[in-house]
């Protein structure tokens, strides 16, 4: 049984407080059966109209996309089991669906099931999608308006998937510990988990929600909470406990005004980070 102790934060801070992250629940739950923090929902679905805008408030997501995938190429070339079919993908917290769809259209792609709890969002997703011919191929790219919860866990190894994607969600949750047992069962013996969030640092509240959401409106107002942030550390520490997980690989990057999105090493320790862990074989 998974220990619901709190993970700490590790770094001592003279001029601030020390903040908790609680893996096991950040306030109190409305509905002991999902992870899904209503205000959330609310957030996302007046942003529904401006997923696809590249300039809009979802710029900076297209613009990370790029590193998603170069991310879950540099996961899976470490040595795992061989792979002669093509990928299957769940993509959860998919959004309007900027990398379900560029998922979808990779050569190596057999199926993209990408879910999200905004039934609006998901209408501009399913939207957009009938735009790309490649797209709209049977099986090649389903969405379904449903949380974790209440997706079915496989029966049987055939029905997981070899990449299981959270970009930009578990700081989104209510509960990431419970949210993450949900998760799990869903990968691929041999298969990867991939998520992308952001460390509680003070550097991270400065630059994610003072400057980015209060004085440049980089991003909507709202967006984060920062104490729903989750150090590398933590992250790390809450799957080390787990059996039959290994592969621990994070990278760290950084939004470069005009230049994009970057790798920088070491900056997973106080800003964004992707991260990644293999289900063992």
């Amino acid at each position: 049984m998974q220990s619901t102790k709190s993970l700490w934060l590790l770094r001592d801070c003279r001029t601030f407080p020390k903040i908790v992250r609680h893996f096991q629940t950040t306030k109190p739950h409305r509905d002991p059966h999902t992870s899904i923090d209503p205000s959330e929902v609310t957030h996302f679905n007046a942003l529904a109209s401006t997923w696809w805008d590249p300039h809009g408030p979802s710029r900076l997501l297209h613009l990370m996309n790029p590193l998603r995938h170069d991310f879950i190429g540099s996961c899976r070339a470490a040595p795992s089991r061989n792979q002669e079919r093509g990928l299957r993908y769940l993509d959860i917290g998919c959004g309007g669906g900027i990398f379900a769809e560029s998922a979808a259209r990779l050569a190596t792609t057999a199926h993209v099931t990408a879910i999200d709890p905004s039934s609006e969002v998901l209408d501009i997703a399913k939207y957009h999608s009938r735009r790309d011919p490649i797209l709209m191929e049977p099986g090649r790219l389903s969405y379904q308006n449903v949380s974790i919860e209440g997706l079915k866990i496989p029966d049987k190894d055939e029905e997981r998937y070899d990449v299981v994607t959270l970009f930009e969600v578990i700081e989104h949750v209510t509960n990431p510990s419970a949210f993450l047992d949900q998760v799990l069962p869903h990968v691929h013996p041999g298969g990867w988990l991939i998520l992308s969030t952001i460390a509680r640092t003070w550097t991270s509240w400065l630059t994610t929600k003072f400057i980015a959401e209060d004085v440049i409106r980089l991003v909507p107002k709202g967006t984060h909470e920062w104490e729903k942030f989750i150090n590398e550390p933590e992250m790390r520490a809450w799957f080390t406990r787990r059996n039959g997980w290994t592969d621990i690989r994070s990278m760290g990057v950084v939004y470069i005004p005009g230049l994009g999105w970057k790798e920088v090493p070491n900056s997973e320790q106080w800003g964004n980070y992707f991260f990644g862990v293999r289900k063992e074989a």
